[in-house]
């Protein structure tokens, strides 16, 4: 069975950094498209960055550029987000999955179910 396990989430000051994992289980990332997520509360949930499977092709949305930056570890069938120059809207649940396609994941088009998630919090 399919699992992400997402971690590194807490609370943080605006401008700090975090740094979050995504596990997988299940299933070998090697072959997926990774992407993170986010939801807000009353919020639709949201594509914050995407990598592709094998030649490391990377998608942000508008808002995180220059600021975030995913990467995996296929040995560890880990991906991860470090989050820097935090700000409060940024705040919100961050969830990974996978799909097949970077271009599937760009259009919240994932092929696995969703785990828990990790919360995010930016405020002073």
């Amino acid at each position: 069975q399919v699992q992400f396990v997402e971690s590194g989430g807490g609370l943080v000051q605006p401008g700090g950094s975090l740094r979050l994992s995504c596990a997988a289980s299940g299933f070998t990332m090697d072959y997926y498209a990774i992407g993170w997520f986010r939801q807000a509360p009353g919020k639709e949930r949201e594509g914050v960055s995407c990598i592709s499977s094998s030649d490391g092709i990377t998608y942000y949305t508008d808002s995180v550029k220059g600021r975030f930056t995913i990467s995996r570890d296929n040995a560890k069938n880990t991906v991860y987000l470090q989050m820097n120059s935090l700000e409060p809207e940024d705040t919100a649940v961050y969830y990974c999955n996978a799909a097949r396609w970077l271009t599937a994941l760009i259009g919240l088009r994932v092929e696995a179910p969703w785990g828990q998630g990790t919360q995010v919090t930016v405020s002073s």
